[in-house]
């Protein structure tokens, strides 16, 4: 498929992305039926997992958080389309933001604006979506609700940025080497991640692939670093600790690009063992689990220079046997 037809596939998302921006209840009911094909496969992050069709999406998670944020907008800071294999996506990075006046998912109002990170991405099958694989933060509103009852982040908890360039919404079609470089550099250091089974944290060369200012931004509960050294001890290193036989499902993923930018999509992105010093305050056990994360990164003179990491959190919980809205409902309560 031509990069035009990458093109077409982003102009057919336009209308969805408009009305999801100014968010009218009838408007996007009805965008959302004629953007998806009736049968359309809907992953979504815990607890809405798998949906049937567009009306359930909308019925199930649309109109409730609407209902709680009654001048809901969703705004996007990086929008790319490409393909793998017969697979063709558009993939959106952004957050849904508005006044938290109603409850939510047992998250209980603030009165003030709030906002929730996403990494949404649409699979295209001629002008409709036939997929739909996406994350919404949910934590990241419950911290700012001051009800998270998990344990605190070891980065950086804010509201994440967009590109530094300021240049995520692509718009016009990118000629080929350039994408195929950004692809081949994020392929070549996720292949490097996985030599730390074999040859340690060197065998990683993360100083090949980073730049010396990168920044990762990672989901609430895990938060955002900066710096090599500052994704490692934030993030990399007590995941590693826990998760020594992390086996990434790039194979059988989604990986696309399209001018600096990098897309991933799969459902579930991992598959590993809760082991060695536990993770996310939970005692190893040897618990089998599979994660579901999203992300983009975007590469700056042939090093990667910032990455957008979406993790299902709640899920990864739900798998270890901890239900966190229990724990919000019980941490929630006065008396």
């Amino acid at each position: 498929m031509t990069r035009d037809s990458h093109s077409a596939h982003k102009r057919y998302l336009e209308p969805l992305r408009r009305a999801l921006y100014d968010f009218d209840p009838a408007t996007v009911k009805e965008v959302l039926a004629r953007t998806f094909h009736r049968a359309a496969d809907i992953h979504l992050a815990y607890p809405f997992d798998d949906l049937d069709g567009a009306g359930e999406l909308y019925a199930r998670v649309f109109a409730p958080l609407h209902k709680a944020l009654p001048d809901l907008e969703r705004r996007d800071t990086i929008v790319i389309a490409g393909a793998v294999g017969d697979r063709h996506w558009v993939g959106c990075c952004g957050f849904y933001t508005g006044t938290f006046v109603g409850p939510w998912l047992d998250i209980a109002p603030t009165g003030r604006q709030v906002a929730m990170r996403c990494h949404e991405f649409f699979r295209f099958e001629g002008e409709r979506v036939v997929e739909m694989q996406a994350l919404w933060d949910i934590p990241e509103l419950m911290m700012q609700a001051n009800a998270w009852p998990m344990v605190p982040a070891l980065g950086r908890e804010w509201q994440v940025p967009g590109p530094a360039t300021q240049d995520g919404l692509v718009q016009a079609p990118t000629a080929a080497p350039h994408s195929r470089r950004s692809l081949e550099l994020v392929t070549d250091m996720l292949s490097a991640l996985g030599n730390f089974a074999a040859g340690g944290v060197a065998a990683m060369r993360l100083a090949d692939y980073w730049h010396p200012r990168c920044n990762w931004y990672g989901p609430a509960g895990i938060g955002s670093a900066r710096g090599i050294d500052g994704f490692r001890n934030r993030h990399q290193i007590p995941f590693l600790n826990a998760m020594p036989d992390r086996v990434g499902n790039a194979g059988e993923g989604n990986l696309f690009a399209e001018g600096d930018y990098v897309g991933f999509t799969a459902w579930p992105g991992m598959r590993m063992s809760i082991t060695g010093d536990g993770w996310l305050g939970i005692a190893p056990a040897g618990q089998k689990i599979t994660l579901r994360s999203l992300d983009f990164w975007r590469c700056e003179q042939g090093m990667i220079r910032e990455n957008w990491v979406l993790v299902d959190l709640l899920d990864a919980y739900r798998q270890l046997g901890v239900d966190v809205f229990a724990r919000l409902r019980e941490f929630a309560k006065t008396g």
